[in-house]
């Protein structure tokens, strides 16, 4: 556990954060017709590649990048496997595990993630290639009918299974319960969402206690407290800091070394805004940082469209993204430095 627990501290090292890239075939699709692109496994390995390949902010600020199962056995173009490319740039790989999650039996409109058969071996085989931490995505939907006490647990309790099967295998687990923000109806109040956020973290670490998972040895991946995407009343960013912090203080141990925020239904800025409103409170038990996919990639993704001669102007973008968050880690970031840009 001391090993899992050093690549833990790793991951949430001062000033860097983890870049999601597991975005599933049908996502990236979503984001690749949006600039006109088909989804082809070539251009997929492109894309990864140009953002690999920004060096220097790799190096500097990035720690870890969550793969998909494609992108971990992937070459770049030139033929150098991508886990080459991020040893280079001392970056940990880890692997998005889970396959999706679908609805649940019985319920009005609450989904369970799967993948917990086979996984066992799917994760000796990911360390075997040098994965050294993985992560599962557990969705928390609220309506006026959900969540359930049911469909919390439910995702709970996988979540605890998974994280005690990447421990068994020398991974560490990310675990990711997200309340979304921006799901259907998505008109709830920060208040709601606050409420919902507490229960749900809550059932998640007595499901990681009872399974016998070493919280010295996983990070948490959970969404911000914030007012749904479609709320008449947009909570102001300090707002979103307190309610977040006063949350996990609440129900989130000090045994956990870190925590790593996902960016759901928040703009590049808003998602950068609200982290370093975060550490600026400061005094906190755990380290806290950042896990964005889009929130790292939409500007790069959309300068680049697939063309070579995109490439500088597209990482540039990119490094940029990486920057404002790793200040925003450190709650040190100013909107000015984004205006400036």
């Amino acid at each position: 556990m001391a090993s899992l627990n050093a690549i833990a501290q790793r991951l949430v090292e001062p000033g860097k954060g983890i870049l999601a890239a597991d975005e599933s075939e049908p996502t990236i699709a979503k984001r690749f017709a949006a600039i006109g692109l088909p989804s082809t496994e070539q251009l997929r390995r492109d894309y990864r590649e140009m953002l690999f390949r920004a060096r220097d902010a790799m190096r500097e600020h990035i720690s870890g990048v969550i793969l998909t199962e494609e992108t971990l056995l992937q070459h770049a173009a030139d033929g150098t496997a991508f886990r080459a490319l991020l040893a280079d740039c001392d970056v940990i790989p880890g692997i998005k595990v889970d396959r999706g999650a679908f609805p649940m039996p019985g319920s009005d409109g609450e989904k369970i993630t799967e993948g917990l058969d086979g996984l066992r071996p799917r994760l000796v085989h990911y360390a075997s290639l040098g994965a050294g931490f993985a992560k599962w995505r557990g969705v928390i939907t609220i309506s006026s009918t959900t969540p359930t006490r049911n469909g919390i647990r439910a995702n709970a309790h996988a979540l605890a299974r998974y994280a005690m099967l990447c421990q068994e295998a020398g991974i560490v687990p990310v675990v990711e319960p997200e309340v979304l923000a921006d799901g259907e109806p998505g008109d709830h109040s920060i208040a709601r969402c606050e409420e919902v956020t507490a229960e749900t973290l809550e059932t998640v670490f007595k499901e990681l206690r009872l399974a016998g998972v070493d919280l010295s040895g996983m990070l948490l991946k959970p969404n911000m407290v914030l007012a749904g995407t479609r709320c008449a009343e947009k909570p102001a960013v300090e707002e979103v800091a307190r309610r977040t912090v006063d949350t996990l203080l609440g129900h989130v141990p000090a045994a956990v070394p870190g925590i790593a925020f996902l960016s759901g239904g928040q703009s590049d800025e808003e998602a950068t805004a609200h982290l370093s409103a975060m550490n600026a409170i400061g005094g906190l038990p755990w380290r806290l940082t950042f896990s964005y996919g889009r929130a790292l990639q939409n500007a790069a993704l959309v300068l680049w469209k697939g063309r070579a001669e995109n490439l500088k102007r597209a990482q540039d973008a990119f490094a940029h993204r990486v920057r404002m968050n790793a200040l925003a880690s450190l709650g040190q970031w100013q909107p000015d430095l984004d205006v400036a840009a």
